[in-house]
């Protein structure tokens, strides 16, 4: 998406191909490997503007007529998919049964199977089931050297060669193209509530954070956030936030019964305010969480940081941004305000505040990216990253340098 919040035109291509099936798809890489064609892998372009600016693109290589559910073992709780499927239509097709493939990323209804494991990118229910790497057992990819190659199985109990599977996960098609992918899915739980708390300050959200994850408490998701819908996260003078948790419980009936009422009453005395949603005004509250910092203008980055230095991560957030991520995890987005190059400064310090970790550009305009690296420093791995590139991408035609690698 742009800096307004709509969504960004594709980088130019002086061509288009759209390949039928798994072998089709490996014997076009091929081909443009051997010609020199600098290629980009798209889903449904729903992320094509993250990344660095690409360099020149001589073709975009479209998934999207590799949409199917090749097999659903419902037994088994796994179910292999192929590249070009958006996330909404699988599990449509995977509800038939009760079951679902856990992820939430940003853009949802739009993002494809491929793309959202090529990015390794996570919403809310991270929480309980981990991002992509961590639900993906199997991934069939199409190299540049026009070969089909396989890894990993179709249970999840598998071992077999090499783990490819988590090596594409984050890899932006740097490195070859996911043809279809196995994942491990959950049962559609029967009955879901959101408790909505509001916290007095930063110290009292972090004294949240630590009671929910010191109890034994089972929540599908546990987000933190700055500021509220249509609110501003602090304002110029440097007012407090809007700060809150939702802690979401869904399993059956009577256990998220009773997880609610033991977290009401543990977490109670902690909050300044607290809810029990469920059912419409469910669901509503978690599409403006997940949408929120989309739809307002500013720079997004990815970043970490300990749980257990909550407090201090909020304070360093500069006037005008807001946070939303996993409370438990650490990790989520930060989205910046002000000209590009105060949203520079502002990443380059969390960059290097003892706080945050790896802080990486999500949306942002070509003069920031020109301002500010996206993946910021690589450090020692930067051989490695670029060892790997060669091995699988010895013509470097992969993803226009958009990537990692």
């Amino acid at each position: 998406m742009s800096n307004d919040g709509h969504t960004a035109p594709d980088p130019v291509a002086t061509d288009l191909v759209q390949p039928s099936s798994a072998r089709d798809a490996a014997a076009t890489l091929k081909r443009l490997s051997t010609e020199g064609l600098s290629t980009v892998i798209r889903g449904a372009g729903s992320k094509m503007d993250w990344g660095r600016p690409p360099a020149k693109i001589d073709v975009m290589l479209d998934m999207r007529r590799l949409n199917r559910v090749l097999e659903h073992q419902h037994g088994d709780l796994t179910a292999t998919i192929e590249a070009g499927a958006t996330l909404r239509d699988v599990n449509d097709v995977l509800s038939r049964l009760g079951q679902g493939l856990p992820l939430d990323p940003p853009f949802a209804d739009q993002a494809t199977i491929g793309g959202i494991l090529a990015t390794n990118d996570s919403g809310p229910l991270r929480h309980r089931y981990g991002a992509p790497r961590d639900l993906v057992i199997g991934v069939q990819l199409a190299t540049t050297d026009g070969e089909l190659t396989k890894a990993g199985g179709k249970v999840v109990k598998n071992v077999a060669g090499y783990d490819l599977s988590r090596l594409m996960a984050g890899s932006f098609g740097s490195l070859a193209a996911i043809v279809s992918a196995t994942f491990k899915l959950s049962p559609i739980p029967e009955a879901s509530k959101t408790i909505r708390l509001t916290a007095r300050d930063a110290a009292s959200l972090a004294q949240i954070v630590r009671a929910v994850m010191s109890s034994q408490l089972d929540p599908m998701a546990f987000e933190i956030g700055t500021g509220s819908p249509g609110d501003a996260a602090r304002s110029s003078s440097g007012a407090e936030p809007h700060l809150h948790a939702l802690v979401r419980f869904a399993s059956l009936p009577a256990a998220v019964d009773a997880q609610v009422a033991a977290a009401t009453e543990a977490l109670q005395p902690l909050a300044a305010g607290i809810q029990v949603i469920e059912g419409y005004a469910e669901r509503t509250l978690w599409r403006s969480h997940a949408s929120r910092l989309w739809e307002q203008p500013g720079a997004i980055v990815r970043a970490s940081w300990l749980p257990a230095s909550l407090a201090s991560v909020l304070d360093e957030l500069p006037a005008g941004a807001e946070l939303i991520g996993r409370g438990a995890v650490g990790a989520g987005l930060v989205r910046i305000g002000g000209d590009e190059s105060e949203q520079a400064r502002v990443i380059g310090a969390l960059r290097i505040s003892a706080h945050f970790g790896n802080v990486v550009i999500r949306r942002g305009s070509p003069a920031l990216k020109a301002l500010a690296d996206v993946w910021g420093p690589q450090g020692d791995r930067g051989r490695l990253l670029a060892s790997m590139k060669r091995a699988f991408d010895p013509q470097g035609v992969l993803n226009a340098g958009r990537g990692p690698l």
